[in-house]
């Protein structure tokens, strides 16, 4: 469904217009923070899909057709520092992509269709800001647990190549235990959140969180 807890921009003011006024030494602190996290999820991935012996070459499926949401204020400011690498052609052909997919996922769903989209970042197949990814798309895949809160494990399978003829005790020493990314991802975005004073929920997909970030640093310039 579309998103509603994400207003776009009013009376000139973009949701993440707070990134903005804070010290730019700062926000590049997070960025590397995030990025550190990125880099420990992407080890625990590849373990536990060598272990699995799970790969994604050959597939006929791209999981950037995959309608992501995303929820972080953490990341899209990683996300802007990606963007912000390239040059303002590219830019300005990934906003009008991100525009596209914005408009084709409104049309969908106001007719009731879950039709698969590729994501604005993709080129050639692959991602074009591979480095700077959003976590979900780092970690989809493999099976994975998830001890929450509360105490209670949530699991998820993963990836229909898997082999799930697997024995049980190895499947269960393979799966992704997301649990402490999770909380360090938390634990960043709850200072950058006070931080700056920032109480807004998220929800967006990359293409809303692109066309955003095409307001936001219009502002800056």
């Amino acid at each position: 469904m579309g998103n509603d807890l994400c207003p776009s921009l009013q009376q000139g003011m973009s949701l993440f217009s707070p990134l903005l006024s804070a010290d730019p030494k700062t926000i590049d602190a997070y960025a590397i923070r995030v990025r550190d996290l990125y880099g420990r999820m992407g080890t625990a991935y590849d373990q536990a899909a060598a272990c699995y012996g799970f790969t994604c070459n050959g597939c006929d499926e791209n999981c950037c057709e995959e309608r992501f949401y995303h929820h972080t204020l953490s990341e899209f400011l990683c996300l802007m520092k990606g963007v912000q690498t390239f040059d303002d052609d590219t830019r300005q052909k990934i906003y009008a992509k991100a525009r596209e997919v914005k408009e084709l996922y409104r049309r969908h769903d106001a007719e009731g269709r879950a039709q698969r989209v590729i994501c604005p970042l993709n080129r050639d197949g692959l991602c074009g800001l591979y480095e700077y990814r959003m976590m979900i798309c780092r970690l989809h895949g493999v099976p994975y647990r998830m001890r929450r809160p509360d105490g209670a494990v949530t699991r998820g399978g993963g990836c229909h190549k898997i082999d799930w003829d697997l024995l049980d005790e190895k499947s269960s020493a393979c799966m992704l235990d997301r649990t402490d990314l999770y909380r360090e991802l938390s634990a960043i975005e709850i200072d950058l959140r006070q931080l700056l004073g920032f109480g807004h929920r998220i929800n967006m997909t990359i293409a809303e969180m692109l066309t955003e970030m095409e307001d936001l640093l219009s502002l800056s310039s």
